[in-house]
This record gives C-alpha cells, structure tokens and sequence, in this order.
C-alpha cells in the first residue's frame, strides 16, 4: 500500500504541537533543545521542546573518532566538569606519520600547521558525550523520544514546513501493514530543526526541495570507519593521538587514519577515506583492514593481550564552508552536518555541530518571543558569519580541493595557507563536481587484491557488522531503495564492476548468481546507517530512506 492509501484507510494521524521540533538526537539536535530551554528559564518563558531520534537511546547511531574541542561546549554547559561530562582524557602528544608500505616518517610537531594542534582537546566516545548532553536536555523539560524516525517532511499551504511525520510501525515487507501495524504520528512546530547527521534523510529533500545549495559548491563526504579495541597496557599511552597519511591510498586518492588512545587500555582506531575516488575496486573496508597490517600500526595490536571490542562506519561532510547550504528557510533550520559543519582540516566536527545548534536555537528563541512562526530564521546565518565558527572554517576553505590535485600539493598548499599565511588566504579554490560522478569505467581502472582477513587483527564485514549490535526488524520493507532495479547489473555491474558491493562497509549489497545472470542482493538487516550508497551510487539510483524506529546500529563507547 502507499502511504496515501495506508492514511485513507487508518487516518488521520494523531498530531501534537510543539514551538520546535528537533530531527536528530546528536550534539546538534541536543544543543539546540538544551540551549532553548535555557534561553526561556532565563527569561522566565515557556518553550515546549521535543527531539526525535532514530536510534534506539540517544547515542546509538553516534560514531566519530573523537577528539573534542570543548570550545562550544563550555558556552553551552559551563560547568560541565562538574557535571560529570565523559571529557576524562585530554590530549597529550600529538604524533603525524606519512606511510609508505613498509616504513613511516614522522612529522616534527613544530612544522604541523596551527589546525592540526590538540592542547586543550579531549579524546573521548562522542557516543557517550551525546549519552550524557540528552541527561542535561532532560534535566531541563526537553522531551525526547528515541526509536522513532522522523520519515516525512509535512508543509503548510504557503510552502513553510509545518513539522515531520514519523514512520509508520509494522508494515510487512511486501508493503502491507501486518496485525503490529501502528500509524506514524505528526509533530507539528512553530520551527522545525534538521539535525541529522552528514547526508540526512530529510535535509536532503529540504536542500533541493527549497534549492538551498544553489551557488554553492557540491558537498563532499568521506567515509570514516572505526574500530575500538583493548591493548595490551604496556603498548598503551593514555592520551596519545595519532594521524597518518599515506599507504595504503594512493596519490590522487583523500584520507587517512587516526588511533586514540583512550582510557582503560583502549584504543579507537579508525580510516577515513574521500568519497571521490576514482577506482572503483576500491574497498574502504579492506583499506582499513590492510591499513592495520603496517608495521608501526599492527605493533600496538600484537602480544596476545589485543581484543577487538566495537566496529561502525559513518559517512562525514568535509566540504567545508564553500559546500554549505543556506542554512533557513520557511519554517525551519539545517545545523550540524545536516548542513556540513564539520571542519576536515582539524578532523573535528562536534563543536561545530553543538554551536550552530546554539545560534539556531537563540534565533528560534527570539523569533517565538516576538510571536513568529514558520519564516525564515535569518538571525541564524547571520549571527553565525559573525562567530568564531565562521572565522575558523573560512581559514580552511581551500582544504579538501587541494587534494584532487594530489596529496603532495595538497600537503604544501595547506602548510602554506595555515602554517604560513595563518589563513590569511588570498585565493579560492572552488569544487565543480559532486563525489559520485569521479568513479571511473572498471575498464580503466586497476583491480585491487586484498589479502584474507586472519581474524586477528583483520576482519571481514559481517563479524564487523555482529559486533556493531545493528538489529533491523525482520519483516519491514528494505529501507534501501533503488529507482529503477535494473540499474544495479545494467549499469553498476556491466560498467563499474559492481562498486556498490566494495563501498558499503557492512555487507549490503551482494552480487548473486541467479539463473546464469547477475541479480543485485540486497541484505538490508545488515545496514549500519553509514549513507555511502546513497552518496556513491554512480547513477544516484539507491536512496536511503528511514526504516522502523530503533533499527541499526546500537553504539556503545564509539
């Protein structure tokens, strides 16, 4: 059934009505509920609050490396030590390696660039810090609703958005609604918030229903995935953080890897890889595995102590400022990587997202004060061009378009701007194309042989997968969705060899053998909410959309 037709024989949805309505449970969506809710205690005002969150709990779908700036953090919570926020590991040495196959060099901390510093910065589970922002959301009268995916925009009659609609529960897999079936609600809002994540669901169809990346440049992503893992203590160092560039990508291809050393003789190590390449043998998963095996890495993994204790992937925005948005339109407001936030120069994206999560909510705040409603919050880009947000990322603008004329320039060009010119920078260099159409013909390209995974210190994508606890109910519609079904082995397979099936980090997409002929498989159960296929797929074929509330992934300590 469509939804049209499920809502002509259920309907109508029960609705409720909020002041703001949150997308998005991440540091983002939760600065922003928390920083509205201070604003009205300070002004003796009420302002009714809620979050929606796909995930299970808050902090469930969370994955990044992390390091913490707590730059914007300490303007949200000021006492956040006191408050118990899980910030207990502060950077101690910075360590840079460029690799090659068989050696590393490092590089001497007095010639990194200013960005690539860490005083002051936290190594921590960016999971457990949303964990414990949506305690403080809480603590103030922010309502927060976990397992349920916002799954549809909703619209006034003059185009404003008036809210979200969440997924309906207990539709069969042949699009039928089973003796479980429950309607999705409404959440209707003065102002709706889009905090979901790099390459969110519904920012998506915000950006290009009200063309809001018009002008701009076309966003970038890579794909960061991570492991964490407990070491032997004598081959631990508690607040060490290690980057490195290099082997195994090649020259003309972006990304590298990071391994922080985090409490109780763990480690997060993961590899992060720019969504524009070109090969389309390349597996992001298998470079990380192989990445491992290098001398100066698989040292810290060996001596017999070394357990695998997590695995996740997630997709990451790293187009910078030139790739942003607008960021308002009727009715509502993108922050965080909903919009690309993040800053790739420093490998840092969290204060980012709680400070545009900020100055959405004050001009939310004091537009619902002067008894506004579904317009645009114009006070937000324009207090946000004003900050120190906007200074930072202007200062690496060029940083990610360097690197498609290799990492060498790239290397030099960004000491240049950031160690020399201190981001004075007199020129930009402007991104024309978007990732996906960089994939090469497989007839041009090179294959590439990975080595067997030994299940030690290398794995394959389905016992990664177990060890993300992702749990998908099993009688629900795939939740990734192709526009036209021959495409997969018409164009992907017969042209590109089949990409979709090396990208995805977790298994999805298998090419089977039915009948003598190529049919394209699709194990949805096994999807870990990363969002490459939907920005990868050379032809845009495959769109992600929301499954059920509380499927995917359940983070813990990631």
């Amino acid at each position: 059934m469509t939804q049209e037709e499920i809502l002509a024989q259920y309907g109508p949805r029960e609705a409720m009505e909020y002041d703001v309505v949150v997308v998005g449970g991440g540091p983002a969506g939760l600065a922003t509920a928390i920083h509205l809710k201070q604003l009205a205690a300070d002004a003796g005002k009420e302002v009714s609050v809620v979050v929606l969150e796909k995930g299970s709990e808050p902090g469930a779908h969370i994955l990044s490396g992390a390091i913490v700036d707590p730059k914007a953090l300490t303007e949200l919570i000021p006492d956040w030590k006191e408050k118990g926020a899980p910030l207990n590991v502060p950077v101690t040495e910075d360590i840079f390696l460029f690799m090659s196959e068989t050696g590393a060099t490092r590089v001497p901390n007095f010639m990194l660039p200013p960005n690539f510093g860490n005083h002051g910065n936290y190594i921590a589970s960016l999971a457990n810090l949303v964990r414990w922002l949506a305690q403080q959301a809480e603590a103030l009268g922010v309502e927060i609703f976990p397992g349920f995916a916002a799954a549809e925009v909703l619209y006034n009659e003059d185009g404003s958005v008036k809210g979200v609609a969440t997924g309906n529960m207990g539709i069969g897999k042949d699009g039928e609604p089973t003796e479980n079936f429950q309607l999705g609600m409404e959440l209707h809002a003065k102002y709706t918030v889009f905090a979901e994540g790099a390459r969110g669901h519904l920012g998506k169809q915000i950006i290009g229903r009200y063309q809001l990346d018009a002008d701009r440049d076309p966003q970038s992503y890579s794909i960061g995935i991570k492991e964490v893992w407990e070491i032997d203590p004598s081959r631990h160092q508690e607040g060490l953080a290690l980057h490195s560039a290099g082997w195994p990508l090649d020259e003309m291809t972006y990304g590298g890897s990071f391994m922080y050393h985090m409490e109780n003789n763990q480690v997060a190590i993961g590899f992060v890889v720019g969504l524009d390449y070109s090969n389309p043998y390349l597996s992001p998963f298998e470079e990380f595995q192989r990445f491992k095996t290098h001398p100066n890495i698989r040292w810290y993994f060996e001596g017999g102590a070394a357990k695998r204790l997590a695995y996740g992937a997630r997709a990451l925005t790293v187009g910078g400022i030139l790739s942003l948005p607008k960021l308002v339109f009727p009715g509502g407001a993108l922050v965080g990587d909903d919009a690309g936030f993040l800053n790739a120069s420093r490998i840092k994206g969290s204060h980012a997202a709680i400070k545009t999560g900020m100055l959405a909510a004050k001009a939310a705040f004091d537009a619902l004060q002067h008894g506004r409603q579904h317009d645009e919050l114009t006070a937000y880009p324009e207090s946000f061009e004003r900050s120190w947000l906007y200074k930072e990322l202007n200062k690496a603008r060029n940083f990610k378009q360097w690197f498609k004329k290799g990492r060498t320039v790239a290397t030099f060009m960004t000491g240049i701007e950031q160690f020399v010119l201190r981001g004075s920078i007199p020129w930009t260099i402007h991104r024309e194309k978007p990732d996906h159409v960089y994939l090469k013909p497989a007839a041009e390209c090179k294959p590439i042989v990975y080595p067997k995974p030994d299940g030690k210190l290398t794995f394959d994508r389905l016992s990664s997968v177990f060890i993300s606890n992702t749990n998908h109910a099993e009688d629900q519609p795939a939740h990734l969705t192709l526009k036209d079904a021959s495409v997969p082995v018409s164009v992907n397979f017969a042209k590109y060899a089949g990409p979709e099936s090396r990208y995805c980090p977790a298994g999805v997409y298998e090419f089977v053998q039915e009948d003598g002929k190529e049919r394209l498989q699709i194990n949805a159960q096994n999807c870990v909410h990363c969002k490459t296929c939907d920005i990868k797929d050379p032809t845009q074929n495959i769109v992600w959309v929301t499954p059920e509330g509380g499927g995917g992934p359940n983070y813990t300590n990631m």
